[in-house]
């Protein structure tokens, strides 16, 4: 989940220099540069320049060399996709969300740049129209758009759907309730805390159990927001965040970390859970640090993102939604973490902010991994710095 500053640098140092402008078992990482992410020996293959590090406040414009390169690195396979054409479900609910908003107001502003809502709407619409394209004209892209870096570069992270073993009665381990939202829950006032609910009963008896798990898997299900649970006689439901208890989020990696519990360099969701196992006395005491609460609602569908409506693997990002517009078109470069955790997998990736987050502020994105244990590891491990460019129609 998280890897040390001094390894971040590193890491930073050696992508930088790669892209110079002028674990978990056995993982299989969507196909990025010509090579799978399968195995445990990463190799690094040349990648065209990229990017600077930018560390200012701008929206800078490239020019059309500098856009070109980028697109020569965009390939669906990088995304798990087959085709371009396989993210038109994702850009039309993109496109129908920036329609939505008031045309001419304000969806983003940099110094030197004002981006409208019916710019917003105009790029998701243009990428839509070119998406059957693309596949043989991928530099369509740089002709079409202007492509605008935004900076200071951002710092990426991951998450996933999780797939839980679930029980519709307590049962063994599987006797961890999820709640639905409480009738009581009001917008903007607090609630009962995670203590409150877990160790003293404030929910029990009402009604509200959607179904039980395993309470580590719970926990990490409040962080992520969204998962699968599949039950005994394999059936699956999806559980989709509702609402929460409007207490402030207290990370647990930050707090083992500041305890000493993990070292500076190994907090990873991975290792808090190797812990947690092997120290099972501590977990109530470690999990109640965050009062935080979720509840769900059950689906047959998702997962769904803040604007509503479902998320695509390694396309969706979380955002600020004060930083970047949802329903934007976006470019971004980061590196992925290979099989051993370190972030050597270059991921040049045409993206969609479509979802927000709690602990999304500022200059920091989620990308949304998908489910399975690679989009676990990737999830679990991310943790480094990357380029974010706006596309805008130049016209």
């Amino acid at each position: 989940m998280k890897q040390s500053l001094s390894m971040r640098s590193t890491l930073l140092v050696l992508f930088s220099a790669l892209f110079a402008l002028g674990g978990c078992g056995k993982t299989t990482l969507p196909a990025i540069n010509g090579q799978s992410g399968s195995g445990h020996n990463a190799v690094l293959l040349p990648v065209p320049a990229l990017f600077t590090p930018l560390e200012v406040n701008a929206a800078i414009r490239l020019s059309d060399a500098e856009s070109q390169n980028l697109v020569r690195q965009l390939s669906p396979k990088h995304q798990g996709l087959s085709s371009w054409r396989d993210m038109d479900a994702a850009v039309t609910r993109s496109l129908s969300y920036a329609q939505k908003r008031p045309a001419n107001s304000v969806a983003l502003s940099f110094p030197g740049l004002t981006v409208t809502w019916a710019d917003i709407a105009r790029s998701a619409d243009l990428l839509w129209r070119l998406l059957p394209s693309l596949d043989a004209n991928p530099q369509l892209l740089a002709t079409a758009f202007q492509w605008v870096r935004l900076g200071p570069d951002f710092s990426f992270t991951g998450y996933y759907e999780p797939t839980l073993e679930a029980s519709r009665t307590p049962s063994g381990k599987l006797s961890y309730p999820l709640y639905k939202r409480p009738p009581d829950l009001r917008a903007g006032k607090g609630y009962y805390t995670r203590e409150q609910i877990d160790r003293k009963g404030a929910l029990h008896g009402k009604g509200l159990e959607i179904a039980y798990v395993d309470e580590t898997d719970a926990f990490f299900l409040h962080v992520q927001g969204s998962g699968r649970l599949k039950f005994k006689d394999n059936s699956t439901v999806h559980v989709l965040y509702a609402a929460k208890n409007n207490r402030a989020y207290v990370s647990l990696g930050r707090i083992m970390k500041e305890r000493g519990i993990l070292p500076e360099g190994g907090v990873s969701m991975q290792a808090i859970r190797d812990y947690l196992a092997k120290n099972p006395s501590q977990r109530a005491a470690l999990f109640d640090e965050n009062p935080s609460y979720v509840f769900f609602r059950a689906e047959n569908y998702g997962p769904v993102g803040s604007m509503g409506s479902i998320i695509t693997p390694w396309v969706s990002l979380a955002v600020d939604r004060n930083t970047i517009p949802q329903g934007s078109v976006t470019m971004v470069v980061a590196p992925l973490p290979g099989p051993d955790g370190f972030h050597t997998r270059p991921f040049p990736a045409l993206t969609l902010p479509q979802d927000s987050g709690g602990a999304i502020k500022g200059h920091r994105i989620d990308l949304f991994c998908g489910a399975g244990p690679e989009a676990e590891h990737v999830a679990g491990h991310m943790d480094i710095k990357g380029a974010v460019y706006l596309l805008l129609p130049r016209q």
